[in-house]
């Protein structure tokens, strides 16, 4: 819980606030941009909600806050305006979850409202009121996790709603050596209708990716959008296996078709083919780069 004692001085004035708990996870910046900035290496205020639609994304923000820093100086009467909210639409049938968890350093995860049953894509905070809205949304059949680092409460989930989980083999350990389905090897896997699970190793050995109707790349810690160099790209310094292998990963990666990168840390993308596959090359050059 955020304390006004610990109100960062870069804060502007007013009724909301980031304290000094902040771990600089990016997660607030993104979600509600017209309000949070990043200063002296962590976030703050710069800009005080003005309107319905900056609050209740500053509120958003506020609910997913992994290490929960950010907080109002006044009581939040639009609090259950905010929970409800949640899992928040990206577009057709995919939701951004919200409350991030701090096991997984403030990672992302996403709702597949899906016919065939619903697919929660990596591990968000198990918390009542978003357990609510998922049970309301049908429930969960399938829980997709990327990667060893963004399991969180995949063991609550399981279960909660009965829902069979997925992970690498390479990933397991103590904590998940329960999930019901081990993948194995480096081949592309075709799980259900328009869904291929692809090895990506590199980040750790282990990582996939979620491929959805040849549109949406669900991409882990695998790909994002990264501001400071302009386009897709990978994460140098948070390579725990090799980054020759996450170059050629990326590299078979670039021959899919999608137009949204969805990824679990980082800023999500939306383009057209051509142009992700542009992205896509300017990606797998920069990566040999660095």
């Amino acid at each position: 819980m955020a304390h006004v004692a610990n109100r960062r001085s870069e804060n502007i004035d007013g009724d909301l606030y980031v304290d000094n708990s902040c771990i600089d996870c990016d997660t607030c910046r993104w979600m509600a941009p017209t309000v949070f900035d990043r200063q002296n290496e962590m976030s703050a205020v710069y800009h005080q909600p003005i309107d319905r639609q900056e609050r209740l994304q500053a509120m958003q923000a506020l609910l997913s806050c992994p290490t929960a820093s950010i907080g109002t100086i006044t009581k939040p009467e639009d609090i259950k305006t905010a929970q409800a909210s949640l899992p928040l639409l990206v577009t057709e049938n995919v939701y951004h979850c919200g409350y991030h968890s701090e096991n997984s350093y403030g990672a992302a995860s996403y709702l597949i409202q899906h016919p065939d049953g619903n697919i929660l894509v990596d591990s968000p905070r198990f918390t009542p009121p978003l357990v609510k809205q998922i049970e309301a949304m049908g429930g969960i059949k399938y829980l997709y996790l990327t990667h060893r680092d963004d399991v969180a409460d995949h063991q609550k989930f399981h279960e909660h709603f009965g829902c069979d989980r997925i992970l690498h083999q390479d990933e397991i350990n103590a904590d998940t050596r329960a999930v019901e389905h081990k993948l194995q090897g480096v081949a592309a896997i075709t799980f259900a209708p328009e869904l291929v699970i692809i090895p990506v190793p590199g980040h750790t050995k282990g990582h996939t990716v979620l491929l959805y109707k040849n549109k949406f790349l669900f991409s882990g810690d695998r790909l994002a959008f990264r501001r400071q160099i302009g386009h897709l790209g990978g994460f140098r310094d948070a390579c725990w296996y090799s980054w020759s292998e996450q170059i050629k990963s990326m590299k078979a990666l670039a021959e899919y078709d999608f137009e949204w990168v969805l990824p679990g840390h980082g800023r999500r993308y939306h383009a057209d083919v051509a142009t992700m596959h542009e992205q896509m090359d300017l990606c797998v050059n920069w990566m040999a780069t660095v």
